[in-house]
């Protein structure tokens, strides 16, 4: 999640990214029950063709007759919308009913920075988003390495309640999103609930985070060499980053490799796709299930870049595209995995554009682990649990769980 198609598929904010690309051109329906087409203003124009996208692609079409879709078509349509302002509000109060915080619409803004997401560098305060579904709270899946939020030490599952003052309960996820962003050098001040309940107010400063998604070195232990892998997003260089990292002379003699999922929060899923190719060899790595419930079930080809002993670490900021990744690995007895519960994001989001800068991501399927799991809500659960408290620094130099999975993949090879 390589190279986006027509329209790229999302990883999730978060976390917001994971997906693959729906068909958005095919025949549509009739799209006006009381005006008739010449009436319409290109912005009224606009809403119509949000509402015809997300009628064709959207994963569950039982939610339409739930929300009276059609109704809800018409009744936006009779609300004044003379600017493209009017048309983005209706867009985003029309979606609402659905229930989906993953299908949205994304003002011009917001869909340049998803796009320059996909290609490996973000602007902000470096914060994954999700919505928690038990509460309906915007939490962060993880902070991105490097960024403003990670020196802050903003751990997986702090709640964020307020950004400069304004409430994320009425902001939203995508608002919260587009309040956290702004010119670099410029300051936000959040107030946050940490995972143990504790409150407090951090002010951080906005700057362009390189999102160095690909990190590598090699473990010298007890006379053995290990590989050590950090995938912290999929964008489009990461599949070929990954096999430079995996060819290099470095890693040639490699005994065992520990690949790290730790805070990744997906991002483009055909990128997750094509490194679980290189680790698997003619093995299932996903089925992707669509809104009529048929599954595509997806396998690597055969050979791989790697073959030897693997662990594979991850975390509560684990989510989408990583899962899908880390479930494959798990479910054909490539890798055991150590850490703690992934997030539990199993839905998958495409990005379409509507012609006027702004976009829509749309939920258009879900997906199964090769042993059918969904693990929409419920995450992944490692093999091997590594004790609290988790390292607030992933891959550095008092990283305990990276220790432990060392220790637990040289006990491997001595055996």
């Amino acid at each position: 999640m390589s190279a986006p198609q027509q329209h790229p598929p999302l990883q999730e904010p978060g976390s917001r990214f994971g997906g693959f690309v729906a068909a958005a051109w095919v025949l549509g329906l009739c799209l006006l029950l009381a005006l008739p087409a010449h009436a319409l203003s290109d912005v009224q124009q606009l809403v119509v063709e949000a509402w015809r996208l997300v009628n064709q692609s959207y994963v569950d079409p039982s939610r339409f007759e739930a929300v009276h879709w059609r109704q809800l078509r018409q009744k936006t349509l009779e609300q004044p919308i003379t600017s493209s302002s009017d048309a983005y509000d209706a867009i985003s109060a029309m979606l609402a009913p659905l229930g989906d915080p993953y299908t949205r619409l994304l003002r011009p803004q917001d869909y340049a920075t998803l796009m320059a997401n996909t290609h490996g560098s973000v602007s902000g305060v470096g914060l994954q988003l999700a919505l928690r579904r038990e509460d309906q709270r915007v939490v962060v899946i993880a902070p991105l390495d490097g960024s403003p939020a990670a020196e802050a030490c903003i751990p997986s599952g702090t709640a964020v309640l307020e950004v400069n003052g304004m409430s994320t309960s009425a902001l939203g996820l995508e608002g919260t999103a587009d309040a956290l962003r702004g010119d670099a050098g410029s300051r936000v001040l959040l107030a946050i609930e940490m995972p143990g309940g504790q409150r407090r107010e951090v002010e951080l400063e906005r700057r362009t985070v390189d999102l160095q998604p690909v990190r590598s070195r090699v473990i010298h232990l007890a006379g053995h060499r290990l590989g050590y892998l950090r995938i912290t997003q999929f964008s489009e260089p990461v599949p070929g980053q990954v096999k430079e990292v995996l060819d290099s002379e470095p890693f040639a003699g490699i005994e065992g490799l520990i690949l790290d999922l730790r805070n990744n929060s997906g991002g483009l899923v055909s990128a997750g796709l094509a490194v679980a190719n290189e680790l698997l060899d003619n093995q299932p790595i996903v089925t992707t299930q669509d809104r009529d419930g048929l599954g595509s079930p997806t396998r690597s080809g055969p050979g791989q870049l790697y073959a030897g002993p693997m662990l594979t670490l991850v975390n509560g900021g684990t989510a989408s595209a990583s899962e899908i990744l880390a479930g494959a690995l798990q479910d054909d007895g490539r890798s055991e995995l150590l850490g703690s519960r992934t997030f539990g994001k199993g839905l998958i989001q495409t990005l379409i554009p509507l012609g006027d800068g702004s976009g829509l991501a749309v939920t258009v399927a879900r997906y199964l682990t090769p042993n059918g799991r969904d693990i929409q809500n419920l995450g992944i659960a490692p093999d091997q649990a590594l004790p609290a408290p988790e390292p607030l620094n992933p891959g550095g130099e008092e990283d305990n769980w990276l220790d432990q999975a060392s220790t637990a993949l040289l006990a491997r090879l001595e055996r």
